[in-house]
């Protein structure tokens, strides 16, 4: 049980980083100020669910191959991490405002709003990093149930936080400073990975 608990944390901690910066915090926001911000949440949770559950089963997939072989690819699936969000983290400030999306015309509602942020997100996170670290925590031995949850509680938190406080955050964090943080986890996970390959 306790490599479920480790598994989830260890997965939370390093998605929210990753994601809060990204294009699913941004377009999650964008979405909610189209639609009612409760049917974004729940159809951006749902192509959450299916894209963390595609990973997961990659992850187990990458277990068939040597062991030596998986850890050597996992490390650099979490060093191109680390050098994206390093590189992401030095763009300018005014970059980062111009992400700041305009308000738009009066919400809608219903299943159309649901199905568009499913679309949307779906799209936007396939072959995504946060997807590609949960397939390689999977792949580094970790519990399949707990990264997939830990991952995706990640991904519902970061949209939620979207939802309800993003042009609060987009006024008064700078993102830079998160993806230095995720850039730095990322780059952890590849050393600790590494050197576990080397051996």
């Amino acid at each position: 049980m306790s490599g479920f608990f480790t598994a989830l944390v260890t997965a939370f901690v390093l998605i929210v980083p990753v994601e809060l910066p990204d294009k699913t915090f941004i377009a999650t926001l964008v979405l909610a100020t189209r639609y009612k911000p409760i049917l974004v949440w729940i159809g951006v949770s749902a192509a959450f669910f299916v894209q963390c559950l595609v990973a997961v089963v990659a992850g187990r997939l990458l277990n068939l191959l040597p062991e030596n072989l998986v850890e050597g690819a996992v490390a650099v699936l979490f060093l191109a991490g680390a050098i994206l969000l390093y590189r992401s983290a030095r763009q300018s400030r005014a970059e980062e405002q111009s992400e700041e999306p305009a308000i738009p015309a009066e919400p809608r509602s219903g299943l159309r709003a649901v199905g568009t942020s499913f679309l949307v997100l779906f799209a936007a996170e396939w072959g995504d990093l946060s997807q590609l670290l949960t397939a390689g925590l999977v792949a580094r031995g970790n519990n399949v149930f707990g990264v997939f949850l830990g991952s995706w509680i990640g991904l519902v938190a970061v949209s939620g936080t979207a939802v309800l406080l993003g042009r609060v955050l987009l006024r008064y964090v700078r993102l830079s400073i998160i993806r230095y943080v995720a850039a730095l986890i990322c780059l952890t996970f590849a050393v600790i990975t590494g050197i576990s390959a080397l051996r």
